[in-house]
């Protein structure tokens, strides 16, 4: 089977209907406490987003015909250099809370997460979003 290869503005498509999705859930919940069901799906539909985010933007730099960065870390900071996304600091925030919400961890930081999301983070996506739609025109 041959593999097809991917480009940064199939990346960018997929990160947009994410963030089209992600945004939606944020909408619905706006305003209201955030139960438990609602929480999984925001932080799943938010884990998503994240990793096609940080997809477009590796793509974007193999487009400039420039070296991939090493990992999440340093693609969010190498994108930051290149003013593709707004504060840098709480797009690495994005970074470690996803970690701690993983099983290493034995709290449960689930609703911090998903409030995060919420109210941080999405505002970042559609700030990048608007970026990088920029660029490709």
């Amino acid at each position: 089977m041959k593999n097809i290869p991917i480009t940064c503005e199939k990346c960018f498509l997929d990160f947009q209907e994410a963030l089209e999705e992600l945004h939606e859930m944020v909408i619905s919940v706006k305003g209201t406490e955030i139960d438990e069901r609602n929480q999984k799906r925001i932080i799943r539909s938010f884990e998503i987003t994240h990793e096609l985010a940080l997809k477009t933007m590796g793509e974007y730099f193999r487009k400039m015909g420039r070296k991939l960065p090493d990992g999440p870390r340093d693609t969010t900071v190498e994108a930051f250099n290149e003013d593709l996304i707004d504060d840098g600091k709480t797009w690495l925030d994005m970074i470690i809370e996803r970690i701690k919400y993983g099983p290493l961890y034995p709290e449960n930081p689930q609703k911090n997460l998903a409030q995060n999301v919420t109210q941080k983070y999405i505002r970042l996506f559609l700030n990048f979003e608007r970026k990088m739609k920029g660029l490709m025109e």
